[in-house]
């Protein structure tokens, strides 16, 4: 789709800039570490990814939904449905695979080793949303494509999945201020940082609930919904258990970390 990667990238620098300067102003925690040694390894894993998938990958999900478009693959290229309708469905299942992936990465103790990378960051802010193992980047990619060609969503609503997914995971990961009112009213319709900081906190039951990515419906729907941490958003704990120490977190050890690392016990099937 033409300007495809030209969006996608826009929309990332806008959020990226407006949630920076957001939480700078207005922060909802006081960070506990160095904010510069955890932005140059948060900035250095988002570098790395797209160089992994261009090293495996040689088609991406818009261009994948164009081609199922031709083709006639995908369940949703199977049936007539008004158009608006056709992009909400598209949007809602690719979120809701986004959803499955999640629980998948917390359940299965191999997939877990690869998404703790993302919650050993002992503070959270916008770049903790851009924390992610290049292998779990990879993976995330396969079910992604493996989901455009099931479902065959519109190429439209397979670019709105993804800039709202980029600009969602910025957002949701911030360290910023909102009103209580504020909060309440926008988590019916979209994961809030009040809700998602959760699902970032040390205690296990509580790492293990708040799944979505832009929509916070499906924890809602599947009983994995929690409002608020136990202590509170001040004075929860970020982070892993058997990872308090930042000298430990440098890039490197991020790197190994799925392969050398301890991966604890927050594994939903464990519970």
């Amino acid at each position: 789709m033409e300007h495809e990667a030209l969006i996608r990238l826009g929309a990332f620098l806008v959020i990226f800039t407006v949630m920076s300067v957001w939480e700078s102003f207005a922060p909802r925690r006081v960070l506990v570490t160095s904010k510069r040694n955890r932005w140059v390894n948060n900035l250095a894993l988002l570098s790395l990814n797209p160089i992994s998938l261009r090293l495996i990958f040689s088609i991406f999900p818009v261009s994948l939904a164009l081609l199922a478009e031709q083709r006639h693959w995908g369940l949703l290229n199977q049936i007539v449905l008004p158009y608006g309708v056709e992009l909400m469905i598209g949007v809602l299942s690719l979120d809701f695979t986004l959803y499955l992936q999640h629980v998948l990465f917390h359940a299965i103790p191999t997939l877990w080793r690869l998404h703790m990378v993302h919650h050993t960051d002992l503070d959270f802010d916008v770049t903790t949303g851009v924390r992610f193992h290049p292998l779990e980047i990879i993976l995330s990619m396969g079910i992604k494509l493996m989901a455009v060609i099931a479902l065959g969503p519109a190429p439209v609503a397979v670019l709105l999945f993804e800039v709202a997914l980029n600009a969602t995971s910025l957002f949701n990961h911030s360290n910023i201020f909102l009103p209580l009112k504020a909060d309440r009213a926008l988590r019916f319709f979209v994961v809030t940082p009040e809700m998602h900081r959760v699902h970032h906190s040390v205690v296990i039951q509580e790492t293990n609930s708040n799944f979505g990515f832009s929509f916070p419906w499906w924890d809602r729907l599947f009983g994995t919904y929690r409002p608020q941490p136990s202590k509170g958003h001040v004075d929860m704990v970020i982070g892993l258990a058997q990872y308090r120490e930042p000298k430990h977190l440098n890039l490197w050890q991020l790197i190994i970390m799925p392969f050398t690392g301890n991966p604890g016990r927050v594994p939903v099937s464990r519970h």
